[in-house]
């Protein structure tokens, strides 16, 4: 029996491999204790934010998300990625509307996930909803 379906389970396995390059997936084992050493987002609050990115020297990218919402879990990896990828040339920031309502009022976040680039203490750029991490990368660049 396992001749007979030895051809398709090849075939199976050819296009998930396909699947896998095509996507660039890749993935590492990281050490526990390396893991820490990583750069990681920013975690801002109502009372950091005008430290924080108003006075930044540097261009920020905020990540305006909730814990209860779908499409905010599907970009944290990205600002995970990008944490890391920028660091020391923009921060990667997150900050939770629930609970730092004033910020996101102040702001006008209406739906999530919104994206803030900030430069100069000013709004320069804004993304709505969940984006490829190509599109993500595009905009910050356009402002470091």
């Amino acid at each position: 029996m396992d001749t007979l379906f030895q051809p398709i389970i090849e075939k199976v396995y050819i296009k998930i491999i396909i699947f896998v390059l095509h996507k660039k997936t890749i993935y590492k084992y990281i050490p526990e204790n390396e893991v820490s050493k990583m750069s990681q987002p920013l975690h801002l609050s109502d009372q950091s934010f005008d430290q924080e990115v108003i006075k930044s020297d540097i261009p920020v990218l905020i990540d305006f998300w909730a814990a209860w919402c779908g499409p905010c879990k599907m970009i944290a990896p990205i600002m995970d990625e990008m944490a890391q990828e920028y660091e020391g040339k923009a921060k990667i920031c997150k900050l939770d509307v629930d609970n730092n309502q004033n910020t996101a009022m102040q702001f006008g976040i209406r739906s999530i996930p919104t994206l803030l680039i900030f430069k100069g203490g000013e709004v320069v750029d804004t993304i709505v909803g969940a984006v490829p991490k190509e599109q993500i990368v595009n905009k910050l660049e356009n402002h470091l």
